[in-house]
C-alpha cells in the first residue's frame, strides 16, 4: 500500500508502519523539528482527525523513489487549508523526514489551536508507544 493509498483509506496504521524509527516530523506549526516514529505517529492520527475532508489533488513524485511530494486540500474549523506533505525515504523505502506546509495563514492559526488542544494526548499516545 503506498502513502496516499492509506492515507486516503484512513489506515493510520498503515502509515505509521510507513515511518522510519528516526523519522523527523516537520510541523508548519511548530518551531521544532519532533523526532522519532512514536511522536510522528501521535501527532499524523491527530492531524487525520483534525481536517475534514482531506483530499490530495496533486502528486509530485521523484522517479529515484527518495522523495515525494503530496499537495492535499481540506477543511479546519469550517476554513479551507492547502497543504503539501513532503517525504524522503530512506534505502529501505521508510519515511525518514516528513516536513508539511500549509496556508493560508488564518487556517494554519486554526490548525495550530486545533493541535494545541490536543497536544497532552498526543504527548501520552507517543510515550504508550513507544513503551509497547
Amino acid at each position: 500500500m503506498s502513502f496516499r493509498d492509506a492515507v486516503d483509506a484512513k489506515d493510520m496504521d498503515a502509515v505509521e508502519a510507513m515511518l522510519a524509527d528516526d523519522v523527523v516530523f516537520k510541523s508548519p506549526v511548530a518551531h521544532k523539528p519532533y523526532e522519532g516514529k512514536a511522536i510522528t505517529g501521535a501527532i499524523l492520527r491527530a492531524v487525520a482527525e483534525v481536517f475534514e475532508d482531506l483530499t490530495y489533488v496533486r502528486e509530485i513524485r521523484d522517479p529515484n523513489g527518495v522523495n515525494d511530494a503530496f499537495m492535499f486540500e481540506a477543511k479546519v474549523n469550517g476554513l479551507d487549508i492547502t497543504g503539501c506533505d513532503f517525504l524522503v525515504y530512506n534505502d529501505a523505502g521508510k519515511i525518514v523526514e516528513f516536513m508539511v506546509m500549509v496556508r493560508p495563514l488564518r487556517a494554519a492559526h486554526a490548525l495550530a489551536e486545533r493541535m494545541g488542544q490536543r497536544f497532552g494526548q498526543i504527548m501520552e499516545d507517543a510515550q504508550r508507544a513507544q513503551q509497547a
